[in-house]
């Protein structure tokens, strides 16, 4: 097994990879062609078919296993395959595990710290609320530690909702230890379920695409509807506490182009706002800079609207 994270420019690899996507597509000239999105567990790499029709390609779609052969180059500073061969490749020949992108952490000890903060939490209807989903829900807690943050760009592995839940809870911590002005309560309880929609808005993997409701309603409103239906079944749960929690998911994203239906108003939901956006830029840069053993400039990236290189390591 040659895991992506493992290749390098000028090899000729032969090796079984999940076909995340295909696309196919013509050149200035007409010529028709594919394009691949090949995946492991260490990442995604682009293919590339320049002859889909040859005998060599094997008739194959999106998610099945397929052998690749081809040469492994540098296009715009990010490897792809030219690949020659593809068939697709029989039970036994590979083992699926290797091929669904995973966190690195532990997911059990991830799960057990967040519960903590859940144990800390004063306010009886908020903890309640965590505890409907968190504690009581074991079809929820399944979902939740196993699925990913994003289809793609931060967080896009199996326990990557998670993880990226947890960091955003440590940044609110320390921001409820700062500034008085923050409701503490509130804030760790909005940045715990701030993501709690994507449960449903992505399916598992190895498919990590969007579902129906995923497409039409988009996790912030499916986080809302969830949060209403935990507030149903808690007697006397405050109408004031149960509107500025939802303000806080509904809000998170923090601008309207960026899919939050409302601007933050109150000071959690602006804390919120920051810890999600730092949390998952930190990330994307950290997916962006692994695996590339280098300080030389990565080129432009549209997400940070700049030319990106890694820091120099060591003392010089």
């Amino acid at each position: 097994m040659r895991y992506i994270n493992t290749l390098h420019e000028g090899e000729t690899i032969r090796n079984v990879y999940l076909c995340k996507g295909k696309r196919s597509a013509e050149t200035r000239n007409g010529k028709p062609y594919d394009n691949l999105i090949l995946q492991d567990k260490t990442g995604t790499l682009d293919g590339k078919v320049w002859d889909p029709h040859s005998g060599g390609i094997a008739d194959y779609d999106e998610m099945d296993f397929i052998e690749v052969y081809g040469e492994v180059i540098n296009y715009n500073n990010n490897l792809q395959m030219n690949i020659k061969q593809i068939r697709i490749a029989k039970e036994g020949e590979y083992t699926p595990a290797d091929y669904m992108p995973t966190t690195d952490k532990n997911m059990d000890r991830m799960y057990e710290e967040l519960l903590r903060y859940i144990g800390k939490i004063a306010n009886p209807y908020l903890k309640q609320l965590l505890e409907y989903y968190f504690v009581k829900d074991e079809a929820f807690i399944k979902k939740f530690k196993a699925h990913s943050a994003a289809k793609s760009v931060h967080h896009g592995f199996s326990g990557g909702l998670l993880e990226h839940t947890l960091s955003v809870v440590k940044f609110c911590e320390y921001m409820a230890g700062a500034y008085p002005i923050l409701n503490r309560d509130l804030l760790i309880t909005g940045a715990i379920c701030h993501d709690i929609g994507k449960v449903r808005e992505l399916s598992a993997f190895p498919m990590n695409d969007y579902t129906d409701d995923g497409q039409l309603l988009g996790h912030i409103v499916i986080g809302v509807e969830m949060i209403s239906d935990a507030v149903r079944s808690i007697p006397d749960f405050p109408q004031r506490l149960a509107s500025e929690l939802k303000h806080c998911i509904v809000a998170h994203h923090g601008e309207l182009e960026y899919g939050s239906p409302k601007k933050p108003a109150l000071a959690e939901a602006l804390a919120l706002n920051f810890a999600d956006c730092t949390d998952a830029k930190m990330q994307t840069l950290t997916e962006i800079f692994k695996d590339k053993n280098t300080n030389e400039w990565l080129g432009y990236n549209r997400l940070f609207e700049s030319n990106l290189r890694k820091t120099t390591l060591g003392n010089a």
